[in-house]
């Protein structure tokens, strides 16, 4: 087992009255895979400043000047967040989605036992 120290003590991360997360699941469970630069950048962002729901009221002009993207950029990062499933959108309103497990649609022709279904559909596969 790897022992991990901080490397900077004085700099450890605490958790703020403001805290917001990124589920760990967004790389197990690959999305981030599916996420271009611009996509990943928009959903980081919406991170940061959604609420406790996900709810963001953030202004498409405001996001644009944060994240130096033109209008173009904003709804192509916008449509690919809503395809994968990591976003909704109804304007004015974000919500950064619960990541739900992907779905394999595709198919491998190769039995599988239950264990290793239920292994897979609960994370431990990865």
């Amino acid at each position: 087992m790897i022992v991990k120290n901080p490397i900077l003590k004085q700099r450890v991360r605490k958790i703020p009255n403001s805290f917001s997360w990124i589920d760990h699941r967004l790389v197990r469970q690959k999305y981030i895979d599916l996420c271009t630069h611009e996509q990943s950048a928009l959903y980081l962002f919406l991170v940061c400043v959604s609420d406790d729901k996900g709810l963001s009221y953030y202004a498409d002009k405001s996001i644009i000047q944060k994240l130096g993207m033109d209008m173009q950029a904003l709804k192509e990062a916008r449509s690919g967040l809503i395809k994968n499933n990591l976003i909704a959108w109804q304007q004015p309103i974000y919500q950064v989605l619960s990541l739900d497990p992907m779905v394999n649609t595709s198919r491998s022709g190769q039995m599988m036992s239950l264990s290793n279904i239920l292994n897979n559909a609960v994370g431990g596969g990865q």
